[in-house]
C-alpha cells in the first residue's frame, strides 16, 4: 500500500485563503481589521525566522501585524508591562509571546499575563482548562492544524481509535482533548508506555509528537491508518529535517501520512491567523468563522 500524502502546505494555503475572506468581510461589514501582536525577546535565530514568517503572512491575509522585539536582557517587569499595554489595546486582537524565552524569565507567568481572549497560542491556563472541560477556548495552533487535516481527510472521526505519542502541554495533551471532542477513543502514549509499538498498532489515527527523529517505524502502523507527524528534528551528519516517523517505511503501510517538512508545520501559522480572526469575532460578538475553529 502506498499512503496518500497529506499536503500541509496546500492545505495551509487554503486556510489562509479562508482567513483572508473573513478578514475582508470584517473590514467591509463591520469596519474591523484584526490585529496580531508578536513579542520576541532575544536573538534566537529560529525564533527570528518564525516571527518574520508570522508577520509576513499576517499582512498577506489583510490583518495588522505588530512586532515587538526586545533585547535578551529585558526584565520580567518590562515584559509584563508590555503585555498589559497590549491587553488594553483595542487594535490588538491576538497576542503571542514567542517561546522559548530567555532563562531569567518565567514563561508560565508571562503566558498567563496575556488576556485569555487574546491568547491566540492557546497556552493560558484558562484556555487549557476550558479546552479540557469541553468549553469554548482558544486552541493551540499545532493541534488545531492536525485536527483540521484529519477532518478534511476523514470527514467524521467518531469512533476511531487514536494514539497520541507525546504528552507535552503544547501538542500532546491538547491534541488528545480535541480528538476526544470529536468522539475518538484516545490513548496518550509516552516514554514510559509499555510495549509502545503494540499500542500504536491498534490505532486508526497516529499523532507522533515526541521529538525523537524517526522513532516510529512502519511495522508499528496498522495497515491503512492515518499518520500525522508533528516532529521537526535534525540528525547529525544528514541534511534536512526529519519527523518522528520513519517516513518511507510508514508510508508503505499507512493509508495517509503527513511529510516532514511540508506537513503539519505550515498549518501552525495558518491556525494562528485563524485564531486571531476567531478572537476578533468573539470580542465583537460576531459569528465565528466556520471551519476555522475546533
Amino acid at each position: 500500500m502506498t499512503a496518500t500524502i497529506i499536503d500541509g502546505k496546500a492545505f495551509a494555503a487554503k486556510v489562509r485563503g479562508q482567513v483572508a475572506e473573513h478578514v475582508q468581510r470584517l473590514k467591509d461589514e463591520h469596519g474591523l481589521t484584526p490585529g496580531l501582536a508578536v513579542v520576541l525577546v532575544g536573538e534566537d535565530p529560529a525564533s527570528q525566522v518564525y516571527v518574520r514568517s508570522k508577520g509576513k503572512q499576517t499582512v498577506e491575509v489583510g490583518m495588522n501585524s505588530y512586532e515587538h522585539k526586545l533585547p535578551a536582557d529585558t526584565s520580567e517587569a518590562d515584559l509584563l508591562a508590555l503585555i498589559e499595554r497590549l491587553n488594553a489595546d483595542p487594535a490588538v486582537n491576538g497576542i503571542l509571546v514567542q517561546l522559548p524565552l530567555p532563562k531569567h524569565l518565567n514563561s508560565d507567568l508571562v503566558i498567563n499575563a496575556i488576556d485569555p481572549a487574546k491568547d491566540v497560542d492557546g497556552f493560558h491556563i484558562s484556555n487549557v482548562g476550558l479546552l479540557g472541560t469541553g468549553q469554548k477556548a482558544m486552541v493551540p495552533c499545532t493541534p488545531l492544524g492536525c485536527l483540521m487535516m484529519l477532518r478534511d481527510h476523514h470527514g467524521s472521526l467518531s469512533g476511531m481509535n487514536a494514539v497520541v505519542i507525546g504528552r507535552s502541554n503544547i501538542v500532546g495533551k491538547p491534541m488528545a482533548q480535541l480528538l476526544l471532542g470529536d468522539s475518538c477513543t484516545v490513548t496518550i502514549a509516552h516514554s514510559r508506555t509499555r510495549d509502545l509499538p503494540e499500542v500504536v498498532r491498534r490505532a486508526d489515527i497516529v499523532i507522533a509528537a515526541v521529538g525523537r527523529p524517526e522513532m516510529v517505524h512502519g511495522d508499528w502502523i496498522k495497515p491503512g491508518a492515518t499518520v500525522i507527524d508533528v516532529g521537526i528534528n535534525r540528525i547529525e551528519g544528514r541534511n534536512g529535517l526529519f519527523g518522528d516517523c520513519d517516513f518511507d517505511s510508514c508510508a508503505e503501510v499507512a493509508g495517509a501520512i503527513t511529510p516532514v517538512p511540508g506537513g503539519v508545520g505550515p498549518m501552525t501559522i495558518a491556525c494562528l491567523l485563524a485564531n486571531t480572526v476567531t478572537a476578533t469575532c468573539r470580542a465583537n460578538g460576531l459569528a465565528e468563522p466556520q471551519g476555522l475553529t475546533a
